[in-house]
């Protein structure tokens, strides 16, 4: 058994153990009833495993970038961590660009992807040395100008649409007919732009593609790498040269949100690539990657109180503070986003007793404020806590502000060495507090509307 098999096997021990210790360490009480968790064991073998599994299909030498998507969980301290596990930075946006930099990423681990840079921002990763992928040909002849006007040690791509179709969810499905990034390969003409667009310039050294996220099939996932390939393939044979001496495939394994399974295993895509693409693999081209999702979702939990319990129309409601504010796919499109609900009690004891249907509900100030619907779960009562698992990525991290909610505060755990079941916490982020969000909302320019 791999040591990330083996951090799986644990992983659930390690959750309980954790909710026990956030309440019995105060970091949820009456005035903060909502928290949440980072298992930081979790996220190392997650890293681990990234990379044993294309160690295990690469040539020896070859160089390969594993840069973290940080939209997924953008958290200082998170970057920091998988800065020390050999992870990178993929940033779409100058904000994530100033995290990266903040965890200590390097720009040569940096990877700017974004469908709207401004000169400003291109710019500034042209400056810095930050890796680029042009997605459109407007914006190549952005770069066109700037490579013209000051040097740079930035790797330059283009992004292309490989259009090999969508998964189960629209809006992450991202090489469809009509998607909004990248260049479309099977446009009229398209194919012939790019192979031209890169013949004209010697400094296009990358080509780089994503398919889709959660609800793309492997398969398909597989078959949008193997054709950007085969594009570098074709724009080498054109050049006479190797030209395109890299391949960014993007991230978007899929995670499995309906049980603890760590599936599917990044070693199961990995074979599943070199399958589809052997030569993409045999040490020609340097490898990017950018997952997100996939190492950070399974481990997230965000522990909320139960504050008052109902019956509505004969079904059970438990009304939490955990709601929109920080599952807002969940709860705006739950049948693509649901969310694993664990029950514990007071005292942050996994709780027992029989199923009852029952509605899981959040603060929020409207009717689809709701964590899980008709879910069964040991009764819950008031005091009690509900956890909202696989919550890492995408969740607590981009909080929305209904009704002025305040973020939650966000903790890393471990276990406690030499205590056995005991468990450390260390602070990501501070609870925001009320001083702060009027601050945000414009506290300090009260009367800038009623002077005009």
């Amino acid at each position: 058994m791999t040591s990330a098999e083996t951090s799986d096997a644990t992983r659930v021990p390690r959750r309980d153990d954790a909710v026990r210790a956030a309440l019995e360490q105060g970091l949820l009480t009456a005035d903060r009833p909502v928290v949440a968790l980072l298992d930081a064991t979790g996220i190392r073998a997650s890293a681990a495993a990234l990379h044993t599994a294309f160690d295990a299909i690469t040539a020896p030498g070859t160089p390969v970038l594993h840069a973290f998507a940080v939209k997924a969980t953008p958290l200082v301290p998170v970057l920091r961590l998988l800065r020390e596990q050999g992870i990178g930075a993929e940033v779409a946006s100058p904000g994530e660009l100033a995290l990266a930099a903040a965890a200590g990423i390097p720009p040569e681990r940096t990877v700017l992807d974004s469908p709207a840079k401004t000169p400003a921002e291109l710019r500034e990763a042209l400056g810095l040395g930050v890796a680029v992928n042009a997605d459109s040909p407007q914006e190549l002849d952005r770069i066109d100008a700037l490579v013209r006007s000051a040097a740079t040690a930035s790797p330059i791509g283009i992004r292309v649409n490989p259009q090999v179709g969508g998964g189960s969810i629209e809006a992450l499905s991202t090489a469809t007919t009509t998607s909004k990034f990248g260049v479309a390969l099977r446009d009229e003409g398209a194919r012939a732009w790019i192979v031209r667009a890169y013949a004209d310039r010697p400094w296009l050294t990358r080509l780089h593609v994503h398919s889709g996220s959660q609800g793309m099939p492997l398969t398909l996932m597989a078959q949008g790498v193997a054709e950007t390939y085969e594009l570098a393939e074709e724009i080498n044979r054109h050049a006479g040269r190797r030209q395109v001496d890299t391949v960014d495939i993007g991230g978007g394994l899929p995670v499995d949100f309906g049980s603890d399974a760590m599936e599917p295993t990044y070693a199961r895509y990995a074979r599943l690539l070199a399958e589809a693409a052997p030569g993409l693999f045999d040490g020609r081209y340097g490898l990017v990657t950018e997952f997100g999702r996939s190492l950070l979702a399974k481990h997230g939990t965000v522990l909320a109180r139960v504050e008052y319990t109902k019956s509505a129309g004969g079904r059970a409601v438990a009304v939490t503070h955990a709601g929109v504010q920080v599952a807002t796919r969940t709860v705006y499109a739950p049948g693509s986003w649901p969310l694993r609900i664990a029950a514990y009690d007071a005292k942050g004891r996994p709780k027992p007793g029989p199923d009852v249907v029952q509605d899981v509900a959040g603060p929020a100030c409207f009717a689809g404020d709701l964590l899980a619907k008709g879910r069964p779960l040991p009764l819950l009562e008031p005091g009690d806590h509900v956890a909202a698992l696989d919550t890492g990525a995408y969740c607590f991290a981009h909080h929305y502000a209904y009704n002025s909610l305040a973020r939650p505060g966000v903790y890393g755990f471990a276990p406690a060495e030499g205590d056995p079941g005991a468990t450390r916490f260390a602070v990501v982020r501070t609870p925001q507090t009320l001083a702060e969000i009027v601050t945000e909302s414009g506290g300090p320019h009260t009367r800038s509307l009623t002077d005009l």
